[in-house]
């Protein structure tokens, strides 16, 4: 088959690499000037880096396969993880039964029904039996107001902003059951693992498979329209930049990795499948990545449950990774999850750094803004699908109602969270189930 693949993202590389090694031609269309997607990295220090933080579990098989089969799997490495909660004007450590115990904005009784919730999800498989009810429902029967009104409250807040309260708990059933399978032990400390050489390696080592196959991966080439004739996807109109060339070319398959909002611009389809595509809502995500002469603290991963700090999350990635790779910076990651309407959304990235600095010294005293060296700036439109209940009746199929044309993006990883793991696993699905229906 001749394939074409919109997007050169985790999804779509992972396809074409599977596309070539079974001899067909695939060309890939990416808009970006690199590939990646939201795991695409820059340059701090002589070292790469991912645009937003990124790590693995030890339960996300499918990228672990895959670097396996890419002979890399070398340069994976494991980490004890250290995770922390601000609250009340403190970060708690957060990792340990012993660290939840000694988490004093609860109370000693929501502590340990904390705990005994926390496992009782560990242990619950049906996931399907969680998804009528919002996560807020469930964590106030099942646990507490205050447990509640102290830790998931403020997260989901914060995370989801005025949709905190129509978010699934299947959704924050996945959130447990992915960071728990990655401990050691029931109450042990979680380990992340790392590719050493960033995520880059991933994806820079599909990409020359994927043109040693054969295939084309058309970076700065973005597609304007997907070509139906009598209900049959034939073709994509693409445009190159910066020669502002248009491109069409003929495919006997196609499939899209773009987010529902872009994917539907592409082609005319029907009510009911459009229908589909609007009823998930995107978050977007705006990152500040700060290079520091300090640490700011000794925390790889600290979530936030104090609203009136304008960022949910701190990740300090040199205290996962060490700072020699990335030319002796300390590298922080301010993360948010914002509507695209969100004033926080349309600030420049000199007026959010200013909006952020002056909240630091909450988490280190000494802290001054002379420490900052450099400031790298990411914002995705689409980031985070929010998760409602009843959500595996909103997912569009992968084959969509155009013959020859199939869809894959973050709204169709369900039950988990979207994720580089998950978006390999579901190309790599797809690119079959499309090879399935050419035999």
């Amino acid at each position: 088959m001749k394939i074409g693949i919109i997007g050169a993202g985790a999804a779509g590389l992972a396809a074409a690499y599977d596309f070539v090694n079974a001899g067909h031609d695939v060309t890939v269309y990416e808009s970006a000037p690199f590939i990646g997607g939201q795991a695409s990295t820059i340059e701090v220090g002589g070292g790469r880096l991912e645009r937003g933080y990124h790590h693995l579990f030890t339960n996300d098989t499918a990228i672990i396969e895959l670097m396996g089969e890419l002979g890399i799997a070398d340069s994976l490495a494991w980490f004890p993880s250290t995770v922390g909660t601000y609250a009340d004007g403190k970060v708690y450590p957060f990792v340990t039964a012993t660290d939840l115990l000694r988490f004093t904005p609860l109370s000693l009784r929501d502590r340990v029904k904390l705990g005994l919730v926390s496992l009782r999800l560990r242990y619950k498989k049906n996931w399907r039996a969680l998804e009528s009810v919002t996560a807020t429902e469930w964590i106030k029967k099942h646990g507490s107001d205050g447990i509640y009104d102290t830790i998931w409250g403020p997260l989901l807040r914060g995370k989801f902003g005025k949709y905190h309260d129509r978010v699934g708990m299947a959704w924050l059933w996945t959130k447990f059951q992915t960071r728990v399978g990655s401990r050691k032990g029931i109450f042990g400390r979680e380990i992340l693992g790392y590719p050493v050489n960033s995520f880059d390696e991933i994806f820079e080592a599909l990409d020359s498979r994927i043109e040693a196959g054969g295939g084309k991966v058309l970076r700065n080439t973005s597609v304007e329209r997907v070509i139906v004739k009598n209900d049959v996807a034939v073709g994509l109109l693409a445009r190159r930049t910066p020669e502002d060339e248009l491109i069409e070319e003929t495919f006997d398959q196609i499939l899209a990795t773009a987010p529902s909002f872009i994917f539907k611009k592409l082609l005319d389809l029907p009510d009911d499948y459009r229908q589909l595509l609007d009823s998930v809502h995107y978050l977007a995500a705006v990152v500040v990545i700060l290079e520091l002469t300090r640490p700011l603290t000794g925390t790889y991963w600290i979530n936030i449950t104090d609203r009136s700090i304008p960022f949910l999350g701190i990740i300090e990635h040199t205290n996962l990774m060490p700072r020699e790779k990335y030319g002796g910076s300390y590298v922080v990651y301010l993360t948010n999850y914002l509507d695209r309407d969100d004033a926080l959304y349309k600030m420049s990235p000199d007026e959010l750094v200013e909006t952020y600095l002056p909240h630091l010294p909450k988490f280190n005293p000494e802290f001054d803004p002379s420490w900052v060296t450099r400031v790298h700036y990411n914002k995705v439109s689409a980031a985070q699908p929010v998760i409602e209940t009843n959500y595996s009746q909103r997912i569009p199929p992968h084959e969509t109602p155009i013959d020859h044309l199939y869809l894959a993006n973050t709204t169709q990883i369900y039950p988990e969270d979207r994720g580089t793991n998950y978006s390999v696993r579901m190309g790599r699905q797809v690119a079959r189930m499309m090879m399935d229906a050419h035999e």
